[in-house]
């Protein structure tokens, strides 16, 4: 499915955005694109597209690591946050800390050893009989509810890593025992309880870091709990939170493009 939506939509998109700039591909200097790791096909109409963009103007293309591209979403203006530092990278699907060296250089300091923060947001979202996208609709809710109303468990697992597992079954459990009309009451209570177990587990990893300098990239950044337990850190800002094109620009101003017509042959990946 998302993938005949890219292709529905990959070329009105490019469109779209040319016109809001101003401009036509005769004066685009290079094209970049996600090369992965994420849904292999929808990434591949992307690498296809962004191929045939280049090829039919002669113009180098910059293959760019998804992940690369949220860290660099803090290089943007109006904040434009410059490494060293350390970074929450938090989204559906990644939950990683990492040490940013440069801006062409990370290590891994920790993942999640199961679900990312926003995938357990999404589960949760569904037990509770949310909406999508499940993080923004449980941060809604949640402001109605008491945080302290359940004590959903936070793993400890080894190192820097992060499990969720536990607490969405913990939220499984604790939505089973409820017949529908004390779910309905309790939902808010639920929800304030469920992103404060996430939050607490994100917060904890990032303060056990012992770093000076911190920041908070992708999907999950936008979690309003999450973005006030870190005011001391750098925050992407709210419309780069999510995937976006412009995070995928500032990674490429660092990477080596490919020529002309050297990339014909790149492909996507799925995974790191």
């Amino acid at each position: 499915m998302a993938s005949r939506r890219h292709l529905e939509l990959v070329s009105p998109v490019v469109r779209e955005a040319l016109a809001q700039a101003g401009t036509t591909l005769d004066d685009v200097e290079r094209v970049a694109v996600t090369q992965g790791p994420g849904l292999v096909g929808a990434l591949l109409v992307g690498v296809a597209a962004a191929k045939a963009l280049a090829w039919s103007r002669r113009l180098p293309l910059v293959p760019v690591d998804h992940l690369a591209g949220h860290v660099a979403s803090l290089y943007l203006q109006p904040q434009s946050f410059e490494p060293p530092f350390l970074c929450l990278l938090a989204s559906g699907g990644h939950t990683l800390l990492l040490d940013v060296r440069s801006h062409t250089e990370f290590d891994v300091l920790g993942t999640t050893l199961d679900d990312a923060a926003g995938e357990a947001f999404d589960k949760g979202a569904r037990l509770l009989g949310l909406g999508y996208p499940g993080g923004r609709a449980i941060d809604e809710l949640a402001t109605h509810g008491d945080p302290e109303a359940y004590d959903f468990p936070v793993a400890r697992v080894p190192d820097l890593d992060f499990s969720f597992s536990g607490v969405k079954t913990a939220l499984l459990y604790a939505t089973r025992n409820l017949d529908p009309e004390e779910l309905e009451a309790r939902r808010a209570d639920l929800a304030a309880s469920y992103q404060r177990a996430i939050v607490r587990a994100l917060v904890g990893r990032v303060r056990e870091a012992g770093r000076d300098r911190i920041a908070v990239v992708g999907g999950v950044a936008a979690n309003s709990e999450l973005r006030a337990a870190l005011a001391d850190a750098a925050l992407a800002p709210l419309a780069l939170t999510t995937d976006n094109a412009a995070m995928i620009a500032s990674a490429a101003r660092f990477l080596e493009p490919v020529p002309y017509p050297g990339y014909l042959g790149l492909d996507a990946y799925a995974s790191r």
